[in-house]
């Protein structure tokens, strides 16, 4: 498996794989041939289909300024490898210099035809870990009576965790800035940011419990909302599921105290369960539907705060498991391609989850019957058997039948 820092990205919105990753594309590309004045790039599937509610030609042009660029959208061209395919042309004075497939997989990450994943990114070399299945990194952890962190520890280096602390402040300053942030989010849906509503309007009677649902969902839109207006956020482990992993840490922290070398112990461990899900399987909507996103995010929540709470390996394992379980299945189908809705609210949603399975794994780890490695196994087929139209499209479900009209919010 790769680095963590292949999986924590720091960057802007609106999205991972539409956006993050064809402006590295395009800045590998530009390097390559720093003697080009001119490129072109063609969007293949869903890059195609929902690149323009996702900014990505935007992102392109600016990422490939000053020199000429075009962008061209081909919406029904195959994409026998991954739906997130694009070539990228070079030309000095209108002669081809060089041209490359490339295919963005999910959470900024990039691959490039026929070429090792170490060429794009040092941190992309997949042997950074030896073990790529949960029962094999378990098994070696209790051998030697070691936590997930510590795993992570002896494969990355110390050095690791000044990034992931990294990524643990910019997860709160989103959280801030989201929280603060008023007005309504770019796009044709008109969507109001509604976090700080959340935050700051108590219900009158309010008990522990919703008070509970509140904050934790206030975060989650917070981070989600920044996201989408194209704000620095981090990929747990994409932009759409952004919200997820940094509403339960912080609201865990606020309540119980929890240090932030603490928190991002737990960012080690939910890394290792989002970076085993990448491996095995997809954190791709475009190729698995939102399972692989928001199920994925909700895996990596569930795993980092039973870490949080010192559990052992087996109710890490059961968090996790439960937390995708109930998430197969689910459908990718943002409204005009934009991260918005159902996505901001199924990031609050998934928060939730999360803690729910936190709970479960306390009482009834001793009681599982189904694997993490298995379930893994279980979303990614249930991701392929999904109909394209599901899959980041924008041709199905919400994105299908709900009408937008001016003004609209």
């Amino acid at each position: 498996m790769q680095s963590l820092r292949e999986l924590y990205k720091i960057g802007r919105g609106p999205s991972s794989s539409h956006t993050m990753g064809p402006e590295r594309a395009v800045k590998i590309m530009r390097e390559r041939f720093p003697e080009a004045d001119e490129i072109k790039v063609k969007l293949y599937g869903s890059l195609a289909l929902t690149g323009k509610g996702h900014n990505t030609d935007a992102v392109i042009i600016k990422t490939a300024a000053p020199l000429k660029c075009t962008v061209e959208w081909d919406e029904t061209s195959d994409c026998p490898v991954h739906p997130n395919t694009m070539d990228i042309l070079l030309y000095k004075q209108g002669e081809l210099l060089g041209e490359k497939r490339i295919y963005s997989v999910g959470g900024g990450t990039i691959t490039f035809d026929g070429e090792p994943d170490q060429l794009c990114d040092k941190y992309a070399d997949d042997s950074t870990y030896s073990l790529n299945s949960y029962t094999e990194i378990a098994k070696y952890c209790k051998s030697r009576g070691i936590r997930l962190w510590q795993y992570v520890q002896k494969y990355e280096g110390e050095e690791i965790f000044d990034y992931l602390a990294e990524v643990w402040e910019t997860m709160k300053s989103s959280i801030h800035q989201g929280l603060t942030a008023t007005g309504v989010l770019p796009g044709v849906l008109g969507t109001k940011r509604r976090a700080r509503k959340l935050y700051y309007n108590r219900h009158m009677d309010e008990s522990a419990q919703t008070r509970e649902n509140r904050l934790v969902c206030s975060y989650a839109f917070a981070v989600s909302e920044q996201n989408a207006s194209g704000g620095v956020i981090v990929t747990a482990p994409t932009c759409g599921s952004c919200g997820v992993v940094p509403s339960v840490l912080r609201y865990m922290q606020e309540t119980r105290g929890f240090s932030d070398e603490q928190v991002v112990r737990a960012l080690a461990t939910g890394g290792i369960i989002g970076n085993l899900i990448k491996k095995n399987a997809s954190i791709s909507g475009a190729e698995c539907g939102c399972q692989a996103e928001i199920g994925s995010a909700c895996s990596m929540a569930a795993a980092a705060l039973a870490e949080l709470f010192e559990m052992g390996l087996g109710q890490i394992e059961y968090a996790a498991e439960v937390a995708m379980e109930h998430h197969l299945g689910l459908t990718c189908d943002p409204i005009a391609g934009l991260v918005q809705i159902p996505c901001i609210e199924r990031n609050a949603v998934a928060a939730m989850r999360a803690i729910n399975a936190l709970s479960l794994a306390n009482f009834l780890a001793d009681t599982r019957k189904i694997s993490f490695d298995i379930i893994v196994k279980t979303m990614y087929n249930t991701g392929i058997d999904l109909l394209t139209s599901y899959r980041e499209t924008s041709s199905g479900g919400l994105a299908k039948y709900y009408e937008i009209k001016k003004n609209n919010f």
